[in-house]
């Protein structure tokens, strides 16, 4: 029974949809990610003096901003994907699942 219940849902175009599509997203965020964490490890290594610098006359400098900059936008790319996860690719999933299993 089980095994049938997997092979109806293997062989849904729906389910292939919605693979596909989870994960162009997925990638294309981790992509996004990936870039934004490497590109200030790589200011790290090759450009403290920028990071050093002060952002104005106060003693803050151009690390900490860019820093909290990456840590926002890891919560946002997190967000992002929940919400598209809650909206779209629930429905896509409960759609499946209503199909295979009538």
């Amino acid at each position: 029974m089980h095994d049938d219940l997997v092979q109806k849902i293997k062989g849904d175009p729906s389910y292939h949809q919605l693979v596909k599509v989870r994960s162009r997203f997925g990638w294309a965020l981790t992509g996004l990610m990936m870039l934004v964490y490497y590109g200030y490890i790589l200011l790290i290594a090759f450009n403290k003096e920028f990071l050093a610098s002060k952002t104005g006359a106060g003693v803050m400098t151009w690390g900490m901003p860019i820093g909290l900059f990456v840590i926002v936008f890891t919560v946002l790319v997190t967000g992002i994907y929940v919400r598209r996860a809650n909206q779209q690719f629930d429905d896509l999933s409960n759609a499946i699942q209503a199909r295979v299993q009538a």
